[in-house]
């Protein structure tokens, strides 16, 4: 049974196309840390087709979302759903607000570049999928090679293969590196 841990909540942004395990990864372990995480379609629709045809169940709608409720966006990546987010101006403005307003953004994989287009990484460290780091340095991102990359309120991370650590950025975030690290116990997470 989920027992919320903070009273700040973080909302995920799915589109059609997304990458499922890079999104329902950070779903379970923020739900398993007591953050408050609401599932949003892009869409009218609240289900959303991942780009493995894995079908799955949203909270809400992004129309229906009150963003003033929330500390924290958080954008999956997968194709095309990453191009999908992109396109999305409703939460394309977010992102900006969000920003400018120093509350916390995250991108993982291509989603990195959703905020590379936006200008939002000129100057700043992030790191993402290989096939976008072309994007990012036109963009004028610092890119590094880790795993996840956090620059004043922007969490970023490379691919599926790093669900778990950008998670677990999430939930440090959230609930400070105690927690986290108990986290990364509890679900025997042991990188080799």
């Amino acid at each position: 049974m989920f027992q919320a841990k903070t009273d700040k909540k973080a909302a995920i942004f799915m589109a059609a196309g997304c990458e499922e395990i890079e999104a329902l990864t950070v779903v379970d372990l923020l739900y398993r840390a007591g953050i408050p995480l609401t599932k949003v379609s892009i869409t009218e629709d609240l289900a959303v087709t991942s780009s493995h045809d894995v079908t799955f169940m949203t909270d809400t709608t992004i129309d229906k979302l009150d963003f003033d409720e929330y500390d924290m966006l958080i954008l999956p990546g997968g194709m095309p759903g990453t191009l999908n987010l992109g396109a999305c101006r409703k939460l394309t403005d977010q992102v900006m607000k969000f920003y400018k307003e120093g509350k916390q953004i995250a991108a993982i994989c291509a989603a990195p570049s959703v905020f590379a287009e936006l200008g939002i990484l000129k100057g700043k460290k992030a790191t993402c999928n290989p096939s976008k780091e072309d994007c990012l340095k036109e963009n004028g991102a610092l890119l590094t090679y880790d795993q996840v990359t956090v620059t004043d309120n922007i969490i970023t991370s490379q691919a599926m293969g790093t669900a778990i650590p950008f998670g677990l950025a999430i939930v440090e975030h959230y609930l400070g590196r105690e927690t986290a690290l108990a986290l990364k116990d509890n679900i025997i997470y042991r990188p080799e």
